[in-house]
């Protein structure tokens, strides 16, 4: 084999990306013989400098076209197993060379049970998240191309629960065509009642009635049925319900599936009291497809108890979470009709003051969402000052707004502020300290208690790794104190919010 490689590099004139190439594959034969890691390592610098010679044409030249497919399976192989060194160069080579291979799969990804064992044995060494999701998306155009082999590769491979190959399922259902490519392999595979290792590996009823939504001819009917695959996930690991999950996202798109998703919503709604974050997260972008396909007369009911759900998402750590949550929130709010939109509004008026603060968030695109979901709040319920106010961008007038409307209100919506004193952006914290100074001022004849509680909320933002908040908390607390009307007091009030 060498003489014949050495024989068509030199009949075809080859470029230097060949003749490295060529040298590449030599190394590789040694290494694959011997073992030894230093050819191993050679062989890695040679594949960077081969990157950087395609950087001008990323062509493999005329000796790639006369790679056997066994030659082309290896140097896939060590492409990805590059990706687990420690060298940044050897890396950014390798994926480099990763992406004229996806470019051509047709002609690279060959020995597609070969590649798939690879990449789930290699990928829970490599360390970054990007070159994990280059490796990872190899799988797609193999599952396009040959769905038959990668799913079965990977439920013969991979023991129950296996993280790994969680991830590329995960991975294939996020692509639709794919999705529906290897739901119909696994409803074939799953339903073989001879092929014992599949069932060992992938006996979760769960799965295979996901596996039939994919059936182009399921009728509306047989649907109906199907949505018991959300009443086996409450007894799933959140690793088979994350993927589940992911799947009806990806089905969720199509809107006819969306439609048809309706009867799944009660199970979705119990996924977002009792799930993960990255569980919820996904059961939202489910609930936002499904409900954009439905008339307002079957979504208000719907959208009501969805509402009163949403509302601990608003302050979620995960960002995501946020904005998914708030988007979801201003939708709901214009599909309420009749009775509904007076339910509606006992929980929108709830949802008004974590609104407010998280236009303040430092996620630009949280900020945004909350802003046109306070926007849509102050439409549904007719608070012009309020509208006025979000479309011109006055944020601290808007405060001011919310404790004017129901001065009765002040001291709920005190308290309610006081949560985001703790909260891990800073400017979410000043803005609740903004917040609780306006509020301060507009509490009827408060307790000497009460400001005492107060101030013992704000005193540890006095020491805040934030300059401007610890100057500000100095701030309120002077004026949470001169609320107290009886001059003499206001010293004993400093002593008593100091007290632990």
């Amino acid at each position: 084999m060498d003489n014949m490689l050495e024989a068509l590099l030199l009949n075809s004139g080859a470029s230097r990306a060949s003749e490295l190439l060529h040298n590449i594959f030599q190394m590789l034969l040694t290494f694959g013989s011997s073992g030894r890691e230093h050819v191993r390592q050679r062989a890695l610098g040679r594949i960077e400098e081969l990157s950087f010679v395609l950087a001008e044409s990323p062509t493999l030249g005329p000796f790639a076209e006369h790679l056997q497919p066994p030659e082309r399976t290896d140097l896939v192989l060590v492409l990805i197993k590059a990706l687990t060194g420690s060298s940044t160069f050897d890396k950014q080579a390798a994926t480099n060379l990763l992406d004229m291979v996806e470019r051509d799969c047709g002609f690279w990804l060959v020995d597609v049970p070969k590649i798939t064992s690879c990449i789930h044995k290699t990928l829970g060494f490599i360390s970054t998240a990007p070159a994990r999701q280059r490796v990872a998306s190899l799988i797609v155009p193999m599952a396009d191309k040959c769905p038959a082999e990668v799913v079965s590769t990977l439920l013969t491979i991979a023991p129950p629960g296996d993280s790994t190959a969680l991830a590329l399922w995960e991975v294939m259902f996020s692509v639709p065509q794919t999705l529906q490519n290897v739901l119909k392999e696994l409803l074939i595979q799953l339903q073989d009642r001879h092929c014992r290792v599949l069932h060992t590996c992938w006996e979760d009823t769960s799965i295979l009635r996901l596996a039939m939504l994919a059936s182009s001819d399921l009728q509306d009917e047989e649907f109906a049925a199907m949505y018991l695959v959300m009443r086996f996930l409450r007894e799933q690991s959140p690793k088979v319900l994350s993927l589940v999950l992911r799947a009806l996202m990806t089905l969720s798109e199509r809107e006819e599936m969306a439609r048809k998703m309706k009867v799944m919503l009660p199970d979705l709604a119990w996924v977002l009291q009792y799930g993960n974050n990255v569980i919820k997260t996904k059961a939202l972008v489910v609930f936002i497809n499904v409900m954009a396909q439905l008339e307002r007369e079957e979504a208000s009911a719907i959208a009501v108890l969805l509402a009163n759900l949403l509302l601990p998402f608003f302050d979620d750590e995960l960002s995501q979470l946020r904005e998914s949550s708030i988007g979801l929130f201003r939708h709901l709010m214009k599909m309420v009709v009749g009775n509904d939109k007076t339910k509606m509004k006992n929980t929108v008026r709830l949802g008004l003051l974590p609104l407010f603060f998280r236009m303040s968030d430092q996620v630009q695109s949280v900020a945004k969402v909350a802003r046109e979901a306070l926007l849509g709040a102050a439409e549904l319920l007719k608070w012009k000052q309020l509208r006025h106010l979000v479309q011109t961008q006055q944020t601290w007038r808007i405060g001011e707004s919310l404790l004017e409307r129901d001065r009765s209100r002040a001291q709920e919506l005190l308290s309610q502020s006081l949560p985001y004193l703790r909260d891990a952006q800073p400017s979410l914290r000043e803005a609740a300290l903004r917040f609780i100074g306006l509020a301060a001022r507009h509490l009827r004849d408060p307790s000497e208690e009460e400001l005492a509680e107060i101030c013992r909320a704000i005193q540890p933002l006095e020491g805040d790794s934030d300059p401007s908040v610890c100057s500000l908390a100095a701030q309120t607390v002077g004026i949470v104190c001169s609320s107290w009307k009886r001059p003499r007091s206001r010293w004993s009030l400093r002593a008593l919010c100091c007290w632990r």
